[in-house]
């Protein structure tokens, strides 16, 4: 696809969502963003803002296969990547797939499975590919999974520890819509904001070809070291006790290539590094205080404001 047919699918993409998604232009662009760089997306608020309904649009605006994984505390891995299981007409042993095999997997409620079964995703989110009894199994290309989580209710979940966490390209939070948004939202009919009534506005092979396109968004030798400025800043911040791995810098500047591309530009400028620099470094630091997560955000903005911006 040429430059012309690529921002065509891209607004197609993000138009569809928002047919549902009402009033969260920047939202549905990040989790867009993650998309277009083959990444994994991480939706954290509070119930009933709309994280299950993002995820499920995203979802459908790609004619590739979905799964919903509801997770709870009894899930087991084997529900997650499946089970080997013994065949008594052919007398062998043969590996009945897990919901995990899909282009599009969402975790609902992430956090209320086990650690044990949290580990489960741990290879296919890095590597794609499951490995049951030392067999390792490919997963479809295109493979993202999209989580949901609460971070207000405590009880009977799991903290995500830190090495999933870092491998989630972005991690958004929606918020509360507008006074305007909200009645809209309120009037309007159940059916209309249902992600079923939405058609798919791209194909598998023009989705691979956006991801393809979002490699060869230039960044100039400037703005790559502006963003090595910030992510060197998270591991010498006083105030935390872990900065952003290499893994991560990698996400930060692939998903501002990806901003690029939504924008019409074969190039990236800071505002696009900027746009993701919190969903991209927030999520992947640990404050020195623990119980002070919730200032990994305030400390990543205070290090982008910080930070010299290249002209």
């Amino acid at each position: 696809m040429d430059a012309r047919a690529i921002k065509e699918k891209v607004d197609a993409v993000t138009g569809n969502i928002e047919k549902v998604v009402r009033g969260k232009r920047g939202v549905v662009e990040l989790a867009c963003a993650s998309l277009f760089v083959g990444g994994h997306l991480l939706i954290e608020d509070v119930p009933g803002v709309g994280k299950t309904t993002l995820a499920h649009s995203l979802a459908r605006s790609v004619d590739a296969t979905f799964r919903r994984i509801q997770f709870t505390s009894d899930l087991m891995p084997s529900d997650v990547i499946g089970v080997t299981i013994y065949n008594e007409i052919t007398g062998d042993f043969e590996f009945r797939h897990g919901p995990i095999f899909a282009n599009i997997v969402l975790a609902d409620e992430i956090n209320r499975a086990t650690p044990k079964t949290q580990s489960a995703l741990l290879e296919a989110m890095n590597e794609r590919q499951v490995s049951v009894d030392n067999i390792t199994y490919p997963l479809p290309e295109p493979f993202m999974l999209i989580a949901t989580q609460n971070p207000v209710e405590y009880t009977g979940t799991f903290m995500l520890p830190e090495s999933q966490l870092d491998r989630f390209t972005l991690s958004v939070s929606i918020g509360y819509p507008a006074e305007e948004v909200e009645k809209e939202i309120v009037s309007s009919p159940p059916s209309a904001l249902m992600p079923e009534s939405l058609e798919p506005a791209i194909t598998v092979d023009e989705l691979l070809s956006i991801q393809r396109a979002t490699e060869r968004v230039s960044v100039e030798e400037e703005l790559l070291d502006y963003i090595i400025r910030m992510v060197k800043k998270t591991r010498e911040h006083d105030s935390l006790r872990l900065g952003v791995s290499p893994r991560g810098a990698r996400a930060f500047y692939r998903c501002a290539q990806a901003m690029a591309l939504m924008r019409g530009r074969g190039w990236c400028t800071p505002d696009d590094i900027k746009a993701v620099a919190l969903p991209s470094l927030a999520h992947r630091v640990i404050p020195r205080e623990y119980d002070q997560r919730e200032n990994s955000t305030l400390i990543i903005q205070e290090i982008v404001e910080s930070t010299t911006v290249p002209v």
